[in-house]
């Protein structure tokens, strides 16, 4: 994401940019950045629940601003943002198979500071930026299912040579003893493995079958 800035930096000549994104809960976060002073903008946005960034990531369209102090859609937001040097901004949606990643937001220091010249840039580079949260996305996703699943996999061996039992039971008292605290059942191996017990349960042979 870093570098998809910094060539969108370069290529549009903008002078600050950032990466909006929606996390898994639906909140928005600035993912990267190229300036400290693009993260105080961009944080106003979510503060205010106003801003180009916001438009784009809920309404799925690309944003052109082009005097952000005097733009009487962001009557609260913009004369904030032009308070930190941030005249015109051009926030573009980021989006694969139709999933909303986030926004990519170019600012300029200057009124009028894009063309559409450059929203055409900026759409390839959304795009790219797409794809690149994407696959990040997934292979985070894809390691903590291993760690978990490796995390259940021990808990599982300590129990069954504590108890003497087998697999299936001792992914049975795993599985009870998640519903009952209503923890994830990773959270409760990892507990069992970093303390060596299962809080406030039972042994194995003492619960009812």
């Amino acid at each position: 994401m870093d570098q998809i800035l910094e060539l969108a930096r370069e290529h549009i000549e903008c002078d600050y940019a950032s990466i909006t994104l929606l996390t898994a809960n639906r909140r928005l976060e600035t993912a990267a950045s190229t300036h400290e002073v693009v993260r105080q903008g961009d944080a106003l946005q979510y503060e205010l629940a106003e801003g180009p960034c916001l438009q784009a990531v809920w309404s799925h369209e690309t944003y052109l601003v082009d005097d952000l102090e005097h733009d009487s859609r962001w009557p609260t937001w913009g004369p904030q943002a032009a308070k930190l040097g941030l005249l015109s901004i051009l926030a573009v949606q980021l989006f694969t198979m139709g999933e909303t990643q986030g926004a990519l937001n170019l600012y300029a220091g200057a009124v009028d500071g894009f063309d559409e010249n450059d929203v055409a840039l900026a759409h390839v580079f959304g795009a790219h930026a797409s794809v690149a949260l994407a696959t990040a996305r997934n292979e985070e996703h894809m390691r903590k299912a291993v760690d978990a699943r490796h995390l259940i996999g021990q808990a599982q061996g300590i129990l069954m040579e504590r108890f003497q039992i087998d697999a299936d039971r001792a992914f049975d008292v795993l599985r009870r003893h998640s519903s009952t605290r209503n923890m994830k059942l990773h959270v409760v191996a990892a507990e069992l493995v970093e303390h060596r017990t299962l809080m406030a349960q039972a042994p194995p042979e003492q619960e009812p079958s």
